[in-house]
């Protein structure tokens, strides 16, 4: 097994950037979902009801600011956050972030049609992962969801655009274009594995770094959006939903924890450690 795919995301719930190779800090890769886009009170607006938030490409800029793209809107470069104002956010595990500078909030209030304001975590050790997904004590994340880092697998993509297929003949559909990964959004991609192999590990090693898996991953209808064009399906949740559900929910992914900071890169060797 080995990485076929990395993936930083520089603003939550926006295109994921392909990278080489990544630096692992403790709580994610550096510059991944430093950024976040949050209504007028700091509710994160959620990617499944504002899909256009997936046609915006972030990069991050070596000054610490941002850079925006996105169709139908002018380039934007977002300053560094570290002098903004520290306000209220409603992510879990974290009471504030630093607004970032007036021209990003009235940006992507345009793209999303409704009142937006960008904002910068400072430092990700201010917020931990929840026990609920896996969280130990001293853990720590970013604005990412519930975990620094998710692993997906070829394989259990390729095992899932099969199930779809077949659906589709019973139904007597043609069979649709195999899912973009990027739908799963992921950090880290691994080829080789067996289908949905990676349920079952509890500790993996990519290159020389050892990761604790907190979670499988559950799945929302954040899926069903088409990346390239921001527009609603029924799959991927309607296959899963057949052949990956059990507690109530469904399934594709595992939740990561890196144990040490370093350096990941493509080709490098996946090797699990212990499995359940």
């Amino acid at each position: 097994m080995h990485i076929a795919g990395i993936r930083i995301y520089p603003l939550k719930s926006a295109s994921g950037i392909p990278r080489d190779s990544a630096m692992l800090e403790p709580w994610g890769f550096a510059g991944d979902r430093r950024w976040a886009v949050v209504d007028e009170d700091g509710e994160d607006l959620w990617l499944g009801e504002f899909p256009r938030r997936l046609t915006v490409v972030p990069g991050n800029l070596d000054d610490g600011g941002l850079a925006l793209t996105a169709p139908g809107m002018p380039d934007l470069t977002v300053p560094p956050a570290t002098l903004g104002e520290p306000v209220p956010v409603g992510f879990r595990g974290l009471d504030r972030a630093m607004l970032a500078a007036p021209e990003a909030h009235d940006w992507f209030t345009r793209l999303l049609g409704r009142p937006a304001r960008l904002v910068w975590l400072d430092d990700p050790r201010r917020r931990s992962i929840s026990p609920r997904h896996g969280g130990l004590p001293g853990d720590t994340l970013t604005f990412a969801s519930s975990a620094p880092l998710l692993l997906t697998s070829l394989s259990s993509l390729k095992q899932l655009d099969q199930w779809i297929a077949e659906s589709a003949a019973e139904r007597g559909e043609e069979a649709p274009q195999p899912l973009d990964m990027a739908r799963f959004r992921p950090s880290v991609m691994v080829d080789g594995a067996e289908p949905y192999e990676e349920d079952r590990w509890t500790e993996v090693r990519i290159g020389e770094i050892d990761f604790r898996v907190s979670e499988l991953c559950d799945r929302c209808a954040v899926t069903t959006i088409d990346p390239a064009t921001a527009v609603k399906g029924k799959e991927p949740l309607r296959t899963l939903a057949r052949h990956r559900r059990w507690d109530g929910k469904t399934w594709f992914g595992v939740r990561l924890v890196p144990r040490a900071t370093g350096t990941i890169s493509l080709g490098d060797p996946v090797t699990p450690l212990r499995r359940s």
